[in-house]
């Protein structure tokens, strides 16, 4: 069965290219992303790896973890850091898992048959401080991810865990959020000081409170 959000992110102990690690362990208090890859030495995967070691600090200054997981060997994985570091102008700066038994792949459903039988397809798993699943999303092994927006997702999925809102279409970290249904109006003019735009009793707008 597939991981649902809400659910407890599987637990394991593996190898990285960074040492073994115990993967609620190593997330601790914060918050972590785990991305697996189809295979080592691949095109689109060289340039995902590259892309997050280029704007880890972005991650960083969220307190949030990132973690790559393929199905290849350290061994693989170790020397393949050599060309994503060439061709992508970047420093690896955070751990690949090695899955070459499948075990993680397994656990967090990332091999999908009818797609490829052996290899894993492009999944993002964002995962909370109480190590429960916030966000899935699965990616054809065609198609390279959109880290940018993982760290939209990022921003929005920690404000709306403190304050009683939810962020809208398209929305970025700073701009307008809307109030909850469950809030009341007369419970919106207390939380959110900085005013309330009603559109309809449905839709109503704030600031973003913590700005």
């Amino acid at each position: 069965m597939s991981l649902r959000l809400g659910d407890i992110a599987p637990n394991f102990t593996a190898q990285t290219t960074e040492g073994e690690l115990d993967f609620h362990q190593w997330l601790g208090t914060g918050w972590g992303v785990l991305f697996s890859h189809p295979a080592d030495f691949t095109p689109v995967c060289t340039t995902e790896l590259g892309s997050v070691a280029v704007i880890k600090e972005e991650f960083t200054k969220r307190n949030v973890k990132v973690l790559a997981v393929s199905v290849d060997p350290l061994e693989s994985h170790h020397r393949w850091i050599g060309d994503i570091n060439e061709t992508q102008s970047c420093s690896m700066n955070f751990p690949i898992i090695a899955d070459p038994d499948r075990k993680i792949a397994l656990a967090y459903d990332m091999i999908h048959p009818n797609a490829d039988d052996k290899a894993t397809v492009r999944s993002v798993f964002i995962i909370g401080p109480d190590k429960k699943v916030k966000l899935t999303i699965t990616y054809p092994a065609s198609t390279g991810r959109n880290f940018l927006e993982i760290l939209r997702v990022i921003d929005s999925l920690q404000l709306t865990a403190k304050f009683k809102v939810a962020t809208p279409a398209n929305w970025k970290d700073g701009q307008d959020c809307i109030v909850v249904p469950a809030v009341s109006d007369a419970d919106a003019a207390q939380l959110f000081p900085k005013g309330v735009r009603k559109i309809k009793p449905y839709l109503r707008y704030t600031p973003q409170p913590n700005r």
